[in-house]
């Protein structure tokens, strides 16, 4: 084990008693590489952040050009900072109306956590309601929301007053009452193994929140910027929410997350009491560049409208070998279903073997995950599905 591996283990906290230990030297496109030159296919992107690709140039440049000019001012909030101004008017543009307000973080557990804070001050209520088997991060507030008890069990208590009901269950949409302060869901659960809404239930759940006054708020973290096969899924899906949580590719590569809602309730957080919310570090100049960046890019080339192409690609490559359950998919987010979790462990080790990079999903450990940047290429899916079907081979 090198010198450094051994530093890691030592020094880094640990997330889980095994880490893959793979070194990474330099990263492009969508492969990363080891000091001794191995390319590995990521089919991760830090699950859904480098949706332009690693090392992407005009990405780069935006960092080094913001940097060169200022780096940290003064916290959120109090001083204009072209970079925050031109990426929130982007992003404006880009939501339906009337999401026009960015407020913005570090991360995406930070957008979670000031989305629920909103959407209790803009109802006066305290129920607060989320969808068994979906993740939202690690903070206490995202985490009670979290559902799935074998993640939150061992640091409760956690927040009061919290409701789980079933993705796509027509029926569980009864519990949101006028009790609710805020639903929170994902348009498209990544963590449960990519299950896509049911036809018609996120017309009811929009329906059902509208009817009883609560807010209505879209955990877009994964899906955002072009995963769907369009900017954002609420867009694909044609349903408005009351508030929008954005994070992963939002910083083009740089640690950036938000919150989005129409101005009248984000202003609710301005008075009563001052300073509702605030964050140090949230909407760093260097990471709005640089996300600002990454958005131009993904509309310049147009990578949304082709990650439904390239996942159907792949999903056409892969569904018929005989190891392969099933597949599903949303845009260039697929989940390979293979029936257990032990052929899925067998399987990881084929694949760091292999050269190639992925993992399973939080609440679905029987399917491996397949999310690489958006910039990859037909021939890419071409090579890489051919070493996953060697790889299956061998399972």
């Amino acid at each position: 084990m090198s010198i450094l591996r051994k530093q890691f283990l030592q020094h880094i906290g640990q997330t889980s008693p095994a880490p893959q230990l793979i070194e990474v030297a330099r990263a492009e496109g969508v492969f990363f590489y080891t000091p001794e030159g191995k390319p590995y296919y990521d089919l991760i992107s830090g699950v859904s952040v480098s949706n332009v690709g690693h090392g992407n140039p005009a990405v780069v440049d935006a960092v080094c050009a913001q940097a060169r000019d200022y780096m940290h001012i003064m916290v959120y909030g109090e001083v204009v900072e072209r970079p925050q101004v031109e990426y929130a008017r982007k992003i404006a543009e880009a939501l339906p109306a009337p999401l026009d307000s960015v407020y913005f973080l570090s991360s995406g557990a930070e957008a979670v956590e000031g989305a629920l804070k909103l959407a209790k001050r803009a109802t006066g209520r305290t129920e607060l309601i989320g969808m068994r088997n979906a993740y939202h991060g690690s903070t206490h507030g995202a985490m009670s929301l979290m559902g799935g008890e074998d993640w939150n069990y061992a640091f409760r208590p956690l927040l009061p007053d919290v409701r789980h009901i079933r993705f796509n269950n027509f029926d569980d949409l009864q519990h949101i009452t006028t009790r609710t302060a805020g639903v929170l869901v994902e348009p498209v659960q990544g963590e449960a193994g990519v299950v896509v809404p049911a036809e018609g239930y996120l017309e009811a759940l929009r329906a059902r929140c509208t009817e009883v006054g609560a807010k209505l708020i879209f955990d877009e973290i994964q899906m955002g910027f072009g995963r769907s096969g369009e900017m954002f899924a609420c867009v694909k899906f044609g349903v408005t929410p009351d508030i929008v949580c954005l994070a992963k590719a939002l910083g083009g590569g740089m640690p950036l997350g938000a919150f989005v809602s129409d101005h009248d309730t984000m202003n609710l957080l301005t008075h009563n009491p001052v300073l509702g919310h605030i964050t140090t570090f949230g909407g760093h100049p260097v990471c709005c560049a640089a996300g600002l960046a990454a958005m131009n890019y993904l509309e310049e080339h147009n990578l949304a409208g082709q990650a439904e192409q390239k996942g159907a690609l792949f999903e056409r490559l892969l569904a018929d070998h005989p190891k392969v359950v099933e597949i599903r998919r949303c845009g260039l987010l697929l989940a390979v279903e293979l029936g257990s979790s032990e052929a899925y462990f067998r399987l990881l080790d084929l694949f760091i073997e292999a050269g190639i990079l992925s993992d399973c999903f939080l609440f679905c450990e029987s399917a491996f995950r397949i999310s690489p940047p958006l910039t990859i290429s037909e021939q890419e899916i071409e090579e890489c599905a051919a070493l996953i079907r060697t790889c299956l081979d061998k399972l």
